[in-house]
């Protein structure tokens, strides 16, 4: 019975994953995420108090693959930062949905989302710097900072669908 219970949760997060990435956070109702994962929207609430603590737990689980994603890399310490770049752009591919969420993230204002993404990028940051440090790659911080730059305009230039933010390319 639990197993089925965790089952049908982890069914609405991807469920809201994909309608959050889809509608943006304040188009979304739990009505389209019910529908979207076969369930009735009251139904919902049984694992989630409100829209926003679903987003949350949605947006949480996308850093959460993230820094999982990063922590998979294996790398030598000269290649540590390519190696990054290139699991993050397998992930990209591979879970657009997040990528996208991160993106609507940075542009809802309630607190507890604000905080959740806040967090989440706290964490991400804190790995990769501790992870470039244990590799001596010169002058980490400011690595870092250049990391997740470019991460956040490849998310956005991802999600406006304009690829020419980031290459030299136009559609």
């Amino acid at each position: 019975m639990k197993q089925r219970k965790e089952n049908r949760r982890e069914e609405i997060l991807e469920a809201g994953l994909e309608v959050f990435s889809e509608k943006g956070y304040y188009n979304t109702t739990t009505a389209l995420i019910a529908e979207k994962a076969g369930i009735s929207q009251p139904y919902i609430f049984k694992f989630f108090k409100t829209k926003e603590e679903l987003f949350a737990a949605a947006l949480d689980r996308a850093f959460d693959r993230i820094l999982q994603t990063f922590k998979n890399v294996e790398a030598r310490p000269e290649q540590i930062v390519a190696k990054m770049i290139e699991a993050y752009e397998e992930l990209s591919v591979s879970h657009p949905h997040e990528i996208a969420l991160q993106v609507i993230g940075l542009s809802v204002t309630e607190e507890s989302i604000r905080n959740c993404t806040k967090a989440g990028l706290s964490r991400i940051r804190s790995y990769t710097l501790e992870r470039f440090q244990s590799a001596n790659v010169p002058n980490a911080e400011e690595e870092v900072t250049t990391f997740l730059a470019r991460g956040i305009l490849c998310n956005i230039s991802y999600f406006l669908d304009l690829p020419e933010m980031i290459h030299n390319e136009t559609k």
